[in-house]
């Protein structure tokens, strides 16, 4: 019912700066809710960014401190973005978008989630 295509991902410098793109289509009740997940190598699954659709307020978890990484939506509110600035090695990872609808009880958590993008790979090195 929803369909998500990421794209964005590249090698980038330590320091630089990438923006990574999700177009969602398909029932807006279940793409209220939109968030960006990263897998990195030999590690777990994790959010860094969401976003309630149907209005723009946006959620980042407690790690996400010093706000690297933005993520924010077109007009319409169907394509979101994550802005990744000063980009650390440990940003390396497969980035993810996922769709829910509005009423998670987690919104970091994956399992909330009901359609997820194939992905788009982002490699930083120094």
């Amino acid at each position: 019912q929803v369909q998500l295509v990421e794209s964005g991902g590249d090698s980038a410098q330590v320091g630089g700066s990438l923006t990574l793109t999700c177009v969602a289509s398909g029932t807006a009740y279940f793409r209220k809710s939109i968030a960006w997940f990263r897998r990195a190598p030999r590690k777990e699954r994790e959010a860094v960014a969401a976003i309630y659709t149907d209005g723009g307020k946006t959620f980042y978890p407690d790690f996400e401190t010093g706000r690297r990484l933005t993520i924010s939506q077109n007009n319409a509110g169907d394509t979101v973005y994550l802005q990744m600035n000063n980009l650390k090695p440990e940003d390396t990872a497969m980035y993810y978008c996922a769709a829910g609808s509005w009423n998670l009880r987690d919104r970091f958590a994956a399992s909330e989630y009901e359609a997820w993008g194939q992905g788009t790979l982002v490699a930083v090195s120094s």
